[in-house]
């Protein structure tokens, strides 16, 4: 069976906040920053040197569980309000759940707005919290399947600490399309290994028009303008011809003084016509 190395590892803080780190005198040194970061209880020892009025360690749990993780960064989340601190709630998010990078960005952020001071990043791409740079360094047959996409992508925590099932369907899905992108991207740049046939437009040899085939076109499209410009006038002349009746109303004589003028006549020509 072919093993394939894996990603290399990499911390993604520099230099530089690793010293300042090391000159703040915390209760523990980090190593794995995602592993340590994810409760707040480190965050909240590098912000008590710098707010020692508005930070209360005694009021911080240094354990693994969700709920201390939860009750860890909601404190900090207020003190972020009230001090105006911008931090992202999806960094913050990724860094409870242990999102791959999450926590090392993070890190990098609190010592831009603590010491004020830019920082040289690392990082090759930019993080998206997902495996996606990993799996595509590996060949296809290596590569993922749907359900380890999902695991992999989405951790227990994280629905554990959204009750809405519909936003985690949502989570779900958007996993779900993304591989199904990916497999589909991989037809198309390898279709021998899938056995993928061309369509009959594919395989149809596509020729240049020649001159009188451009010609005998540009007539047939002069024709067709021409007829339509005739059609389109001749709907013009019936609408412009179209006749508006209007009722007129005309006063009648007296249809007595007619019956009466009806029968004298009548009378007339009967005794005319007796012996």
């Amino acid at each position: 069976m072919t093993s394939y190395p894996e990603a290399p590892r990499r911390t993604g803080v520099p230099r530089e906040v690793l010293r300042w780190l090391q000159s703040l005198d915390l209760s523990f040194s980090p190593r794995n920053f995602r592993r340590d970061l994810s409760n707040g209880y480190i965050p909240a020892e590098i912000f008590y040197w710098y707010y020692p009025d508005d930070i209360q360690m005694h009021s911080f749990d240094n354990g693994t569980s969700l709920t201390t993780k939860l009750g860890n960064w909601s404190q900090l989340e207020k003190f972020f309000m009230k001090r105006k601190l911008n931090v992202s709630k999806e960094l913050i998010d990724g860094t409870i759940h242990c999102k791959p990078g999450a926590a090392e960005i993070l890190l990098q952020e609190i010592y831009v707005m603590l010491t004020h001071s830019r920082v040289k990043t690392i990082q090759d791409n930019e993080v998206d919290f997902t495996d996606r740079q990993y799996q595509d360094g590996l060949p296809m047959v290596a590569r993922s399947t749907t359900t380890k996409a999902v695991k992999s992508n989405i951790t227990l925590s994280e629905i554990l600490a959204e009750p809405d099932i519909d936003v985690n369907k949502q989570k779900v899905q958007a996993v779900i399309s993304y591989h199904q992108q990916q497999r589909q991207q991989e037809r198309i740049d390898d279709p021998k290994r899938f056995n993928v046939k061309p369509s009959l437009g594919e395989r149809a040899i596509r020729l240049m028009p020649s001159s009188d085939q451009n010609q005998s076109e540009t007539s047939l499209t002069n024709r067709s303008s021409s007829s339509l410009s005739s059609s389109s006038s001749q709907t013009d002349i019936r609408s412009k011809t179209s006749v508006s009746f209007k009722e007129i109303r005309v006063k009648q004589g007296d249809r007595s003084y007619v019956s009466s003028s009806v029968s004298s006549t009548m009378s007339l020509s009967s005794t005319l016509s007796a012996p």
